[in-house]
């Protein structure tokens, strides 16, 4: 009986761990299947984990305010990213920022031209400490510097 509860219990732990890799392998493949899809040197929020639901902007340049009404991301965009892919023709990095303006203060971070993308902003923070996912607010391209880098 023993034997029966034990090859039970390993085949049950077995499949559990056929099942999870393949929902993250899902998740990965659509992110990857959006990073190659984009051209080169273009910079893409989603609104929605994976790379899916929306595409808030895209673009190859900066954009000191989500929330108005001018720029690659434009009203509602601000504030609501919660994936993000970045196919780099370079070595610059996306700075992302909390809040607006050219003074380009406040709480950020980076995705650099290695990361391609990242699936979630769960439990990434920019440097004010604050989560990154659904607050971002403007983002520009930089050469060097960051002060934090998203975890990939």
């Amino acid at each position: 009986m023993r034997k029966i509860l034990a090859t039970a219990a390993t085949l049950g732990l077995a499949a559990l761990g056929a099942v999870v890799p393949a929902t993250n392998a899902q998740a990965s493949t659509a992110c990857n299947n959006a990073y190659h899809a984009i051209p080169a040197g273009t910079f893409v929020a989603y609104n929605g984990a994976n790379c899916g639901t929306t595409r808030l902007g895209s673009t190859t340049s900066w954009d000191s305010d989500w929330g108005n009404s001018s720029g690659p991301f434009q009203g509602w965009d601000t504030n609501t990213a919660e994936s993000l892919a970045y196919k780099a023709s370079d070595t610059r990095r996306v700075q992302l920022f909390n809040g607006t303006g050219t003074d380009w203060a406040g709480g950020h971070t980076c995705i650099g031209p290695n990361e391609y993308y990242m699936d979630t902003l769960e439990q990434q923070y920019f440097t004010s400490g604050i989560e990154v996912e659904n607050e971002i607010s403007s983002h520009r391209f930089i050469w060097s510097g960051c002060g934090a880098v998203l975890d990939s």
